[in-house]
């Protein structure tokens, strides 16, 4: 149980990463972080973490499919979390 706690946080902080690194560099036009994968993130366990990177640094938050999306997953991911414990 415990190495399922340390790998949520790891993955939350990932997400967190990465919606900073992909607002990063697209402020420097530089080469960017598919959304493919910020959402493979979430769907990994790390939704909590891109919801709050999202509003923290303020990227995606115009894209419907990432502001409704990753409540959805967390929501999705809660339940999931209720049914186990």
């Amino acid at each position: 149980m415990e190495k399922m706690w340390i790998y949520l946080v790891l993955v939350n902080l990932l997400g967190f990463f990465l919606m900073g690194e992909d607002k990063r560099r697209a402020k420097n036009h530089l080469w960017r972080i598919s959304e493919k994968n910020l959402f493979l993130c979430s769907l990994l366990g790390g939704s909590l973490g891109s919801w709050a990177g999202m509003y923290v640094f303020r990227h995606k938050t115009k894209h419907w499919y990432f502001v409704v999306g990753m409540p959805l997953i967390l929501a999705a991911q809660i339940g999931l979390l209720a049914t186990l414990i």
